[in-house]
C-alpha cells in the first residue's frame, strides 16, 4: 500500500470547518451504508474532534444516517476513570452520541482505568485491538475493519491519535493499539492506535484549526519524518485530507490549496 497524496482543504474558520466537515462525513457515512449496508468510523477527541461532533448533531442532514447501521471507533483514549470529563467517549456523549439512536454494542469504546485492566494499559490496549480483529473479515485484509473515516486531530506538536513525537508509540510497526505511557501531555497514560492501524482506513482526515496548528501543518505537510512528525505518516489507503482554518494554514506554501469558504 503506497501512500496517498494528502489533500488540503482550507476554511474560513473553525466553525466552518466543523460545520462543513460534519456535511462531508454525514455525506460519507450514507454513501458506505447503501453500499456495504454499514458504515466504520472512528472518532477523535480533542477541540476539533468535539467542534465536529457539535456541528454533526445539529445539522439538518443528520437524519440523512441510519445511526443503528455506524460502527464507533477511537483513534486513542485517556486511561482515567470511565466516567472522567477527560475521556473522549464522555465528551463525545455530550456532543452527539447521547443524542441519536446509535447501537450501543456498536459504540467501541477504549477500556478505562477502572475497567477490568485495572492499572495494565497494555493490558487494555491488546483488548482493544483484539476487539478490532474480531471486526474485521476476510475482505478487510488485515486484523483491522476497513473503517470508512478516520479522523485525527494534529496537535501542536504534530501528535496524531496519542502518536507523540520520538515516543515509542509512534515507531510501532506491527501491533494496531498500543498502550502509551509518560506521553508529554497529561494524562501521561493512553491507549491509542498505532499507524499500521489508521492506515487500514479508506480515507484519513486530519483535523487543524487555529493559529498555534499552524506550525506543525507545515511541518508534517512539508516531507518530515515520521519519529518527528507522526501527523506526516498518517494516511488513508485511497484518500488523505487535510482539514484547516485559515489560521492553521498560515504557514503553509499558498501553491498547495485552493481556498474554500
Amino acid at each position: 500500500m503506497g501512500m496517498t497524496t494528502p489533500q488540503v482543504v482550507v476554511h474560513r474558520d473553525k466553525e466552518l470547518m466543523a460545520q462543513a466537515t460534519a456535511a462531508r462525513l454525514i455525506t460519507k457515512i450514507v454513501d458506505a451504508q447503501a453500499a456495504r449496508g454499514s458504515a466504520s468510523v472512528v472518532l477523535t477527541g480533542g477541540r476539533n474532534g468535539n467542534g465536529l461532533l457539535a456541528a454533526l448533531a445539529v445539522a439538518p442532514a443528520r437524519d440523512a444516517v441510519d445511526w443503528s447501521r455506524i460502527d464507533l471507533w477511537w483513534g486513542d483514549e485517556r486511561y482515567v476513570p470511565a466516567d472522567d470529563p477527560e475521556r473522549n467517549h464522555v465528551q463525545a456523549r455530550e456532543a452527539l452520541l447521547d443524542s441519536v439512536p446509535v447501537d450501543p454494542a456498536r459504540v467501541h469504546v477504549m477500556p478505562a482505568s477502572d475497567g477490568p485492566y485495572g492499572a495494565d494499559v497494555d493490558a487494555a490496549a491488546a483488548a482493544y485491538a483484539a476487539e478490532l480483529e474480531r471486526a474485521s473479515g476476510p475482505e478487510d485484509h488485515g486484523p483491522v475493519p476497513t473503517f470508512d473515516v478516520l479522523m485525527l486531530g494534529v496537535g501542536p506538536d504534530t501528535h496524531v491519535a496519542s502518536l507523540f513525537p520520538e515516543h515509542p508509540a509512534a515507531r510501532e510497526t506491527e501491533r494496531t493499539v498500543v498502550g502509551v505511557h509518560g506521553a508529554p501531555k497529561p494524562p501521561p497514560t493512553r491507549v491509542s492506535l498505532t499507524l499500521p492501524a489508521i492506515r487500514a482506513a479508506r480515507e484519513v482526515w486530519l483535523l487543524a484549526a487555529g493559529e498555534d496548528k499552524a506550525g506543525a501543518v507545515a511541518v508534517a505537510l512539508g516531507g518530515a519524518g515520521g519519529v518527528q512528525a507522526p501527523a506526516a505518516e498518517a494516511y488513508g489507503r485511497s484518500r488523505t485530507l487535510w482539514l484547516l482554518d485559515r489560521a492553521a494554514a498560515a504557514k503553509l506554501p499558498s501553491g498547495l490549496y485552493s481556498p474554500t469558504s
